[in-house]
Protein backbone atom coordinates (compact mmCIF):
# COMPACT_ATOMS: atom_id res chain seq x y z
CA UNK A 1 0.00 0.00 0.00
CA UNK A 2 1.03 3.45 -1.01
CA UNK A 3 0.69 6.54 1.42
CA UNK A 4 0.37 10.21 0.46
CA UNK A 5 0.97 12.77 3.22
CA UNK A 6 -1.57 15.58 3.32
CA UNK A 7 0.98 17.96 1.73
CA UNK A 8 1.62 15.63 -1.25
CA UNK A 9 -1.93 15.53 -2.06
CA UNK A 10 -2.92 19.14 -1.45
CA UNK A 11 0.67 20.24 -3.55
CA UNK A 12 -0.86 17.44 -6.55
CA UNK A 13 -4.08 18.66 -6.34
CA UNK A 14 -2.79 22.37 -6.76
CA UNK A 15 -1.15 21.44 -9.94
CA UNK A 16 -3.77 19.80 -11.09
CA UNK A 17 -6.04 22.84 -10.80
CA UNK A 18 -3.26 25.33 -12.61
CA UNK A 19 -3.36 23.11 -15.47
CA UNK A 20 -6.85 22.76 -15.45
CA UNK A 21 -6.85 26.34 -15.72
CA UNK A 22 -4.37 26.86 -17.72
CA UNK A 23 -5.99 24.65 -20.56
CA UNK A 24 -9.78 25.91 -20.54
CA UNK A 25 -8.09 29.38 -20.83
CA UNK A 26 -6.03 28.66 -23.74
CA UNK A 27 -8.67 26.72 -25.75
CA UNK A 28 -11.10 29.06 -26.41
CA UNK A 29 -7.85 31.66 -27.93
CA UNK A 30 -6.69 28.49 -30.14
CA UNK A 31 -10.35 28.38 -31.42
CA UNK A 32 -10.64 31.67 -32.16
CA UNK A 33 -7.27 31.36 -34.24
CA UNK A 34 -8.84 28.90 -35.71
CA UNK A 35 -11.99 30.28 -37.06
CA UNK A 36 -9.88 33.80 -38.44
CA UNK A 37 -11.37 35.60 -35.64
CA UNK A 38 -8.40 36.39 -34.24
CA UNK A 39 -4.75 37.18 -35.70
CA UNK A 40 -2.05 34.41 -34.30
CA UNK A 41 0.93 37.05 -34.82
CA UNK A 42 -0.25 39.91 -32.41
CA UNK A 43 3.90 41.09 -31.38
CA UNK A 44 4.30 43.81 -34.25
CA UNK A 45 3.81 47.23 -32.73
CA UNK A 46 2.31 49.70 -34.82
CA UNK A 47 4.75 52.13 -37.05
CA UNK A 48 3.61 54.99 -35.08
CA UNK A 49 3.71 54.22 -31.74
CA UNK A 50 6.73 56.02 -29.80
CA UNK A 51 8.55 53.77 -27.38
CA UNK A 52 8.09 54.38 -23.93
CA UNK A 53 10.37 56.84 -22.15
CA UNK A 54 13.59 55.29 -20.72
CA UNK A 55 13.31 54.76 -16.39
CA UNK A 56 15.50 56.25 -14.32
CA UNK A 57 17.50 53.41 -13.54
CA UNK A 58 17.58 53.30 -17.22
CA UNK A 59 19.04 56.87 -17.71
CA UNK A 60 21.43 56.37 -15.02
CA UNK A 61 23.02 53.54 -16.57
CA UNK A 62 23.33 55.49 -20.13
CA UNK A 63 25.12 58.27 -17.83
CA UNK A 64 27.59 55.60 -16.29
CA UNK A 65 28.49 54.11 -19.90
CA UNK A 66 28.59 57.49 -21.32
CA UNK A 67 32.36 57.29 -23.30
CA UNK A 68 32.43 53.52 -22.87
CA UNK A 69 32.00 50.78 -25.94
CA UNK A 70 30.21 47.55 -25.44
CA UNK A 71 32.62 44.33 -25.14
CA UNK A 72 31.75 40.80 -26.12
CA UNK A 73 29.37 39.28 -23.10
CA UNK A 74 31.51 36.85 -20.33
CA UNK A 75 30.45 34.39 -18.26
CA UNK A 76 32.60 34.85 -15.11
CA UNK A 77 34.63 38.45 -13.91
CA UNK A 78 37.82 38.21 -11.33
CA UNK A 79 35.51 39.64 -8.20
CA UNK A 80 39.06 40.83 -6.08
CA UNK A 81 38.06 41.09 -2.37
CA UNK A 82 36.46 44.93 -2.94
CA UNK A 83 35.08 45.19 -5.97
CA UNK A 84 32.66 48.08 -6.38
CA UNK A 85 29.12 46.99 -7.05
CA UNK A 86 26.16 49.89 -7.98
CA UNK A 87 22.68 48.77 -7.65
CA UNK A 88 20.64 50.42 -10.60
CA UNK A 89 17.11 50.47 -8.99
CA UNK A 90 14.97 47.83 -11.52
CA UNK A 91 17.56 48.08 -14.24
CA UNK A 92 20.90 46.62 -13.64
CA UNK A 93 23.75 45.83 -11.14
CA UNK A 94 27.53 47.36 -12.09
CA UNK A 95 30.88 45.99 -11.04
CA UNK A 96 34.12 47.62 -10.89
CA UNK A 97 35.67 51.17 -11.65
CA UNK A 98 38.26 52.78 -14.18
CA UNK A 99 38.67 51.82 -17.40
CA UNK A 100 36.38 48.83 -17.75
CA UNK A 101 33.16 48.22 -15.68
CA UNK A 102 30.93 45.57 -16.04
CA UNK A 103 27.32 45.29 -16.40
CA UNK A 104 24.81 42.74 -15.10
CA UNK A 105 21.74 42.40 -16.18
CA UNK A 106 19.29 39.93 -14.87
CA UNK A 107 16.51 37.86 -15.59
CA UNK A 108 13.68 39.60 -13.50
CA UNK A 109 15.64 43.66 -13.43
CA UNK A 110 12.10 44.79 -11.34
CA UNK A 111 12.86 42.92 -8.33
CA UNK A 112 16.54 45.07 -8.50
CA UNK A 113 16.35 47.27 -4.96
CA UNK A 114 19.66 49.37 -3.90
CA UNK A 115 18.22 48.86 -0.52
CA UNK A 116 19.19 45.22 -0.44
CA UNK A 117 22.46 43.74 -0.66
CA UNK A 118 23.84 40.27 -2.88
CA UNK A 119 24.95 37.57 -1.27
CA UNK A 120 26.69 34.61 -2.93
CA UNK A 121 25.82 31.35 -1.44
CA UNK A 122 27.68 29.03 -4.00
CA UNK A 123 30.73 30.00 -6.35
CA UNK A 124 34.70 30.29 -6.19
CA UNK A 125 35.77 33.20 -3.89
CA UNK A 126 38.11 35.03 -6.61
CA UNK A 127 35.30 35.09 -9.04
CA UNK A 128 31.84 36.15 -10.21
CA UNK A 129 30.22 33.54 -12.21
CA UNK A 130 26.55 33.68 -14.37
CA UNK A 131 25.64 30.55 -12.70
CA UNK A 132 26.31 31.10 -9.28
CA UNK A 133 23.70 30.79 -6.63
CA UNK A 134 23.19 34.80 -5.60
CA UNK A 135 20.25 35.92 -3.47
CA UNK A 136 19.31 39.38 -2.35
CA UNK A 137 18.61 39.76 1.73
CA UNK A 138 17.04 42.49 3.86
CA UNK A 139 20.37 44.73 5.69
CA UNK A 140 17.73 45.41 8.61
CA UNK A 141 16.92 42.21 8.77
CA UNK A 142 18.78 39.45 7.52
CA UNK A 143 15.79 38.38 5.55
CA UNK A 144 16.14 36.78 2.21
CA UNK A 145 14.21 38.95 0.19
CA UNK A 146 14.90 37.21 -3.54
CA UNK A 147 16.89 35.12 -5.52
CA UNK A 148 19.02 36.58 -8.23
CA UNK A 149 19.85 34.93 -11.92
CA UNK A 150 22.47 36.63 -13.88
CA UNK A 151 22.98 36.97 -17.17
CA UNK A 152 26.31 37.43 -18.89
CA UNK A 153 28.39 40.43 -17.50
CA UNK A 154 29.14 42.93 -20.54
CA UNK A 155 32.32 44.68 -20.45
CA UNK A 156 32.14 48.54 -21.10
CA UNK A 157 35.34 49.91 -21.29
CA UNK A 158 36.29 53.90 -22.02
CA UNK A 159 37.36 55.24 -25.50
CA UNK A 160 39.98 57.09 -25.40
CA UNK A 161 40.48 60.33 -27.48
CA UNK A 162 43.02 60.00 -30.21
CA UNK A 163 45.78 62.25 -29.77
CA UNK A 164 46.05 65.00 -32.76
CA UNK A 165 49.44 64.66 -33.92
Amino acid sequence: MIRISPRSRMVTGCLAAALATAASLALPAQAAIARGDLEADVTAAAPDEESPAPTKGEQRLAKLLEGRVAGEPVRCINAFRYIRIQTIDRTAYVYGRGDTIWVQRTRHPEQIDSRDYLRTIRGDASRLCRDDQTVQVEPVSGILSGAVFFDDFVPYTLVKPEAEG
